[in-house]
């Protein structure tokens, strides 16, 4: 009778995102990625066939267990700046739960050291952006009482996703999360006297 597996391509997946988030693409090996999802060699070629092909496997993963649970409320929210405000709040409370100084965001991690040099890299990066700016201009779209057109609010989400990206990056520098809600309050005050 054949062994039932001890794992499945998402669990696979999962444990090889933490490494991946942790450690980087170029210096997690494949007996590191052994050692660390608990999956031989021929279950991670098995599942994924490649050490990149299960990176890339890595991006919904992170969106799921991470990306989500922030973001997903700013679509479904009635706000417009409160829903951001509060977007970041889950943010940082995300950081605190993950550990300060932390591994920053797995997509702008991505961005600068295999994107550059891997176009499906760089789609999922795209990918990842887009959602972030399709997020934010919805909530600014709900500001009624502003006079901004859209091409300026578009503009404005893709300034709010690029300082989500550096918030995440500013956590892997510090270990206090006060030190977050400090940069946060100063950018969305001046978010909040633009959007006027």
């Amino acid at each position: 009778m054949p062994r039932k597996p001890s794992h499945t391509p998402e669990s696979l997946a999962d444990s090889a995102l933490a490494q991946f988030w942790y450690g980087g693409y170029e210096a997690t090996s494949m007996d590191t990625l052994v050692k660390k999802t608990g999956v031989s060699r021929h279950g991670i070629y098995t599942d994924y066939g490649s050490k990149r092909s299960l990176y890339l496997a890595c991006f919904p993963r992170y969106h799921e267990h991470v990306v989500a649970p922030v973001l997903n409320p700013v679509f479904s929210s009635h706000d417009g700046l409160p829903a951001i405000t509060a977007y970041f709040g889950r943010l940082i409370e995300m950081a605190e739960g993950i550990g300060l100084p932390g591994p920053g965001c797995f997509v702008a991690n991505a961005a600068t050291e295999t994107a550059p040099h891997d176009p499906d890299v760089a789609r999922k990066v795209s990918e990842h952006n887009t959602k972030l700016e399709n997020a934010f201009t919805m909530a600014l779209q709900r500001e009624k009482k502003s006079q901004l057109p859209l091409a300026h609010r578009k503009a404005l989400a893709r300034i709010i996703a690029m300082f989500s990206a550096a918030l995440w990056t500013s956590s892997r520098s510090t270990d206090n999360p006060e030190t977050l809600r400090q940069h946060t309050a100063v950018f969305l005050d001046m978010l909040e006297n633009r959007v006027k």
